[in-house]
């Protein structure tokens, strides 16, 4: 299935694959308070796409997890663009070479088309970050953000 689709409603997984990005976020977030969400368009409206992902993150309110630990990854299909960013309780904890070292690992599976396998692959590396400084909490934690993946225009 090609990830870069045309048409009316664009189709950029497939069922399967869909349904295990969704698992993927899932399973991270059984281990930690951490929330990470999955944000997809066809194209990126500035020419960083590190400031269209925070843009994004603030308008999807992930910034208002109670320790700042929420996580976007941003696709932008159609420019081939790549971002991940993280609230600032984790990233004070990751590290910007975190980050840059995901976003890497992206592009590296995005070039083989390999794009749902780079997502979930990504996201266990930022649910195994955030289940290490903010491990799950039986009892009090709550999932504070939906889990689906978002799809722009």
């Amino acid at each position: 299935m090609s990830f870069f689709s045309f048409g009316r409603k664009p189709r950029f997984f497939s069922h399967e694959e869909t349904s295990r990005i969704i698992a993927a976020i899932r399973e991270a977030e059984t281990k930690t308070s951490g929330e990470i969400r999955v944000f997809i368009e066809r194209r990126c409206k500035y020419v960083n796409p590190i400031d269209r992902a925070a843009e994004i993150f603030w308008n999807l309110q992930m910034d208002h997890t109670d320790e700042r630990n929420g996580i976007l990854v941003y696709v932008a299909s159609r420019d081939h663009q790549v971002a991940i960013w993280g609230d600032e309780g984790i990233h004070r904890i990751a590290g910007t070479e975190f980050w840059q070292n995901e976003v890497t690992r992206l592009i590296t599976h995005f070039s083989r088309h390999a794009y749902a396998e780079g997502i979930v692959h990504v996201v266990n590396d930022i649910g195994g970050v955030l289940a290490e400084h903010f491990p799950y909490k039986p009892g009090t934690d709550k999932n504070e953000l939906p889990d689906d993946i978002v799809f722009g225009d």
